[in-house]
């Protein structure tokens, strides 16, 4: 830490900045830090780069010849390394200096790579836990070197000492911890070794832990990473990696996923959820680096639309950031998102091409995903297309099952314009797609990219009345009166009224009536209202001729072929006004105030006829 500069500094000459070492571990832990559970990170990715560091310094060292020791016993928690060391210039240079690289500087521009820790203020994060740290550390670069003991304190003072040979036999560093009473709940040996086995289970270097026990310590990471393991067959292979994935994530995956990037070191496993992800929700991932857990949340990992899997990765060469708990958002970590991608896209294919029945329980828990991909990637549109399943006049169906029956397919622009025509027009042997849904109406328009003998246009009121047939004359004129007087009593609505056959009979009336028309007439109503004034000028330009709405009357139906003949006005209107109000529900819009107030008005003056008569 420095001084701060005297008053007798001369003016104008330059000073250095002041650390309160205090303030610093605050900000550590309430603001870049997660929880106080990464300390124990911090000190295995440590001893992991010093182990990196010592294989480099002797590259003919076996496998395993070097480790990492963890202690815990409730008082003290240390960490012990068969790393490269720190000589006592090293630990004045490192350990001292906050933000200056725990690694030898002029390795770290042909070394970084090799590295998962670039900050220099990991060790900082021990101070979350404890109010000082003691290190032992002896260099295996000079073989007579003495070990030298580093104490820091969260007051920000440390000292520095040489010791004999013996106090530490063997090259390496060692940190000991004695915890602050209110820490317990990091420290004790029980989770002391639950994280050591969260964060280093992939590490590649042997982690023993030993709880203060006496006896041996048990290896914390004894297999290596699932992916890296050799299996007698191809089957047991997939089994492995769908029971580490339920052990992961918990859940049994729908398929599992090999992830291999050679060129930035990425192995690992992609888990297909089994269920419907909720639209908009995206899972986060399981992110190593070296081995070392980085985040469980990390979600730019891969692109937005694939949140039908969760993928557990081990990487070489994506760059953490500095709190080492996410990614840093740079090119290589661009391109691995699109490389990962591409995976996930030749397993679709791959899926589409040789397993039928895993592609149908695919899509049917993920056709969502699917439809959000096929939308900007026509590989995927020319595979996937025809198999996606869409609502439809004929109930849920795919675009191929559809097409084969429905040379033309009429497509809606709203879910609601859909439920207001799809029993008339399965009746009417019309092929209607709800294109309300999020995708579906662009997607169903691309049909002919993928079956050339298929055309495919949208829905209007014309096309659907086009369908409904006339009633002969005699019966139009019969039904004059009653239609006048339906039509006055629906002016309020802009609603027409007439009268034609269709099937279901059971269907007394349709109600046409698009979204698009229900905003021109309120925009007309607006413009009515605001006359005169720069508001009502402004309408009064947007206007067009607003559309009407139309009530079709089935005159198959025995209630409409009833109603038409009233001849007392009030029941005539009040009948007209419950025939347009049911027709509005069925429609399952929503209803406006004054439709809502019509259908209870227009029900309790039936009634109150109907026990009239009764009396």
């Amino acid at each position: 830490m420095t001084l701060p500069d005297t008053p007798s500094s001369p003016a104008g000459a330059d000073r250095t900045f002041q650390v309160d070492l205090r303030g610093l571990v605050d900000l550590l832990s309430h603001h870049l830090y997660s929880s106080p559970r990464v300390y124990l990170r911090e000190l295995l990715q440590n001893a992991v780069d010093a182990l990196t560091a010592r294989h480099a310094l002797e590259p003919g060292a076996a496998d395993g010849a070097f480790g990492i020791r963890l202690y815990a016993d409730g008082a003290v928690v240390r960490v012990e390394d068969d790393g490269v060391g720190l000589t006592e210039a090293d630990v004045h240079t490192f350990l001292a200096t906050i933000g200056r690289s725990s690694k030898r500087s002029e390795q770290i521009a042909e070394q970084r790579a090799d590295f998962i820790g670039q900050f220099g203020i990991g060790l900082l994060s021990c101070f979350l836990v404890a109010d000082e740290i003691h290190v032992v550390s002896r260099s295996a670069r000079t073989p007579d070197a003495p070990a030298v003991e580093w104490r820091g304190r969260g007051d920000g003072s440390y000292s520095v000492r040489t010791l004999p040979v013996s106090a530490r036999p063997r090259p390496g560093t060692t940190v000991t911890l004695t915890p602050r009473a209110d820490m317990g709940e990091w420290t004790r040996p029980v989770q002391v070794q639950a994280l050591a086995r969260h964060f280093g289970s992939l590490l590649r270097h042997p982690v023993t832990f030993d709880g203060g026990t006496g006896g041996p310590g048990a290896l914390v990471n004894p297999e290596p990473a699932p992916w890296a393991r050799t299996y007698p067959t191809p089957g047991a292979r997939s089994r492995a990696l769908a029971a580490y994935g339920e052990e992961i994530f918990g859940f049994t995956p729908l398929d599992t996923i090999d992830l291999d990037l050679p060129a930035v070191g990425l192995k690992g496993i992609a888990c297909v959820l089994p269920e419907t992800v909720p639209a908009g929700r995206r899972h986060g991932h399981r992110v190593h680096v070296k081995g070392m857990l980085l985040s469980e949340q990390a979600q730019e990992i891969l692109p937005e639309w694939a949140f039908f899997v969760r993928c557990v990765l081990d990487a070489e060469s994506l760059r953490p950031t500095a709190s080492r708990e996410s990614l840093y958002e740079d090119d290589t970590l661009a391109a691995v998102r699109d490389a990962l991608a591409d995976r996930l896209r030749a397993w679709i294919a791959r899926t589409a091409a040789s397993d039928p029945d895993l592609l149908g329980r695919f899509l049917q828990a993920h056709h969502l995903a699917v439809k959000s991909l096929a939308v900007h990637d026509d590989e995927i549109l020319r595979m996937l297309l025809p198999w996606l399943p869409f609502e439809t006049t004929a109930g849920h169906a795919t675009l191929d099952e559809f097409a084969r029956t429905h040379r033309t397919v009429l497509v809606t622009s709203s879910v609601e314009e859909f439920r207001q025509v799809a029993a008339i027009a399965s009746a009417a042997g019309l092929g209607v797609v709800n294109g309300g849904y999020t995708y579906d109406r662009e997607l169903v328009h691309r049909l002919p990219e993928i079956r050339p003998e298929v055309s495919v246009a949208d829905l209007d009121p014309g096309t659907l009345t086009a369908h409904l047939d006339p009633v002969d004359r005699e019966t139009e004129l019969a039904a004059g009166a009653y239609l006048a007087l339906a039509r006055d009593a629906l002016a309020v609505f802009d609603c027409d009224v007439a009268l034609r056959t269709f099937q279901p009979a059971s269907a007394p009336a349709l109600l046409l009536d698009s979204r698009e028309a229900r905003h021109e007439r309120t925009r007309s109503q607006l413009a009515r209202e605001q006359q005169g004034g720069v508001w009502g000028d402004i309408l009064g330009h947007l206007r067009q001729e607003a559309p009407r709405a139309q009530l079709i009357l089935n005159q198959l139906n025995p209630l409409v072929r009833t109603a038409v003949t009233i001849d007392e006005p009030e029941l005539a209107r009040t009948s007209a006004e419950a025939l347009y109000g049911q027709a509005a529900m069925l429609s399952r819009r929503p209803l406006r105030p004054a439709e809502s107030s019509l259908i209870n008005r227009s029900f309790l003056d039936l009634l109150a006829h109907a026990l009239r008569k009764d009396s």
